[in-house]
């Protein structure tokens, strides 16, 4: 990848701006790249991104960024509901602390959250170039959510 044609600081920016603007800002979706997708767009300038996924109690899915149509940064996720129905106030929660994503570390949320009853914590090890964490979300200290992401630039 030639750093030249994109600065890391303005995609970190672009990032942030497109995770707020489609799933975690409850954005549009668009119709499925694959069967039974649900795919969230956003493009501003010479940058796309697109978060694709599968499922909704246990689901998989993958964020990738475009620089001038060329694939340059991605996130595969694997994340699963430990409880059997989703509680009221979970999404809220969620996509709560989806919106706080760090401008340094875009990747998922912050380090905590805390939204009434429920409690959000994000670890990862890394940076843009190649990182993996894990998110949890407990209510009322019982863990009833854990989220698995790794990714890195494309080269």
């Amino acid at each position: 990848m030639n750093l030249q044609n994109f600065r890391v600081e303005e995609l970190k920016e672009f990032l942030v701006e497109a995770k707020k603007s489609t799933y975690a800002g409850d954005g549009q979706i668009i119709a499925p790249s694959r069967l039974g997708s649900k795919d969230l767009p956003y493009k501003k300038g010479d940058y796309y991104y697109l978060d694709s996924y599968l499922g909704s109690i246990n689901f998989i899915g993958e964020e990738a960024v475009w620089y001038r149509d060329t694939p340059i940064w991605g996130m595969n996720y694997y994340g699963e509901m430990l409880v059997e129905n989703i509680p009221d106030g979970f999404s809220k929660c969620l996509k709560g602390a989806l919106l706080m994503l760090p401008l340094d570390s875009p990747f998922r949320g912050p380090h905590v959250y805390q939204s009434n009853e429920y409690r959000y914590e994000c670890v990862w090890k890394g940076d843009m170039s190649s990182f993996c964490g894990e998110e949890f979300i407990y209510l009322e200290d019982n863990l009833i959510y854990e989220l698995k992401f790794h990714g890195g630039y494309i080269k």
